[in-house]
């Protein structure tokens, strides 16, 4: 017997908080229900804090339910408060265009085709016509300013300052969710943890201008071991655009997961079986030094971002830098994509094996590098090298350009021969 799409969740820990369960599977159960996620065009892609959001869409609607995948072209103008401080403003023509291209993005996750084929709405569409006094008298009137006053969000910042245009942020959100209930009978907002306030005002205006019930559901925060905020690393956001992280990076990103967390972000960010899951953990804890998990995680969420095959190059790039697979057999646009990951620099042809050790940042010193030569842990295309006159030649060069250094085990760089 199939298992209830809402189990899975429940089995998955992918719901943090909701309004009703009960009254949730109920409507799950009397058929194919419609359900909408937001994402607002804050920059020109997605990055993985979103993942678990287009997944989850994608998990209800492969268990027969109807998408609305939202892109904020109103909200996007604005900004959803943060903690931090007032949001800078984009121009229109900006998120217009960030509008297209986190659209075509999101849009692979989903099927946009048969019985509960998804549909793409902007809420640009219902709010860029709306007079203000509409607008105050129909939505603001069901807004108690003490409400608002008590957001986490805006309680922080009311010391500091926060705009009234972010402090209004929550009433064009809940508006989408009324305009969608009327529009297409949807009876689900979806997103994450941090967005529970903006999903249950939604709720409560659907209710009080229209009498109506309907569904909220928000996932959990992926957190690090130590409880901070999971999704950023210290260059920025891991983005989804293979142009803004590269797949190899990608996969890196995964595949350096923590121990203690591994076993969790499976069950969020892959539809591999729980039971599956499971048993991977359970032998991961055993023998961690395998790092199965981590590989198993990065070559699936890999795939369901970049597809199969930049997975399986990501891998093979992955175990090649690090002596365990050909660095011959890689591609170009593979290998020059790990090592400038990795920290590639330029140097001329014929450069010391020591300069070339010593400028890719792998050892501080030329005495270091003459020592590490010595000692043998310096390796040239995975090959160990014991002649510290050693030079980088054309000869040597993967693709005519390209050099690998390693020291040790797991320190690895690379040179771009000019």
């Amino acid at each position: 017997m199939t298992q209830h799409v809402l189990d899975d969740l429940l089995s998955r820990g992918l719901i943090a908080q909701s309004t009703d369960l009960d009254a949730l599977r109920t409507d799950l159960d009397r058929g194919s229900l419609v359900y909408y996620t937001g994402f607002d065009p804050t920059a020109p892609s997605l990055h993985i804090g979103h993942l678990m959001q287009l997944l989850m869409m994608r998990r209800l609607q492969l268990a027969g339910h109807q998408p609305l995948l939202l892109v904020g072209g109103a909200t996007g103008l604005i900004g959803d408060p943060k903690q931090s401080g007032e949001r800078q403003m984009n121009t229109k023509d900006v998120v217009s265009g960030w509008v297209d291209s986190i659209a075509a993005q999101a849009a692979p996750f989903l099927d946009f085709e048969g019985q509960n084929a998804a549909r793409l709405v902007n809420n640009l569409d219902w709010t860029s016509e709306l007079n203000v006094v509409d607008f105050l008298r129909d939505v603001g009137k069901h807004f108690p300013v003490n409400r608002m006053l008590a957001r986490d969000v805006v309680a922080s910042r009311l010391e500091s300052g926060i705009s009234y245009t972010e402090f209004s942020y929550v009433l064009l959100q809940s508006m989408d969710y009324l305009e969608l209930a009327r529009r297409y009978d949807c009876r689900l907002q979806m997103g994450g943890g941090d967005q529970w306030g903006n999903v249950s005002a939604g709720v409560e205006l659907v209710r009080r201008a229209d009498g109506d019930r309907v569904n909220g559901l928000v996932t959990p925060l992926i957190t690090k071991a130590d409880g901070t905020k999971f999704g950023k690393t210290e260059g920025g956001a891991v983005w989804l655009d293979p142009e803004l992280t590269s797949p190899y990076a990608f996969y890196q990103f995964w595949i350096n997961a923590e121990d203690a967390k591994v076993g969790e972000y499976l069950k969020l960010l892959t539809f591999l079986d729980v039971e599956e899951i499971d048993e991977v953990d359970a032998e991961h804890q055993e023998k961690p030094g395998l790092r199965a998990a981590q590989r198993l995680l990065a070559r699936e969420v890999t795939s369901l971002v970049h597809g199969r095959a930049e997975a399986e190059a990501a891998e093979l790039a992955s175990g090649a830098l690090f002596g365990r697979g050909e660095l011959a057999e890689l591609p170009e646009p593979t290998l020059a994509a790990a090592l400038t990951e990795a920290g590639a620099v330029e140097v001329p042809r014929g450069t010391s094996l020591v300069d070339a050790l010593v400028s890719s940042g792998l050892v501080d010193s030329k005495s270091a590098a003459r020592r590490a030569v010595v000692e043998g842990g310096a390796y040239v295309n995975n090959d160990r090298v014991a002649d510290p006159e050693a030079t980088v030649e054309t000869d040597a060069a993967l693709h005519g350009q390209w050099i690998v250094l390693r020291k040790g085990k797991r320190s690895v760089s690379g040179v771009r021969l000019v």
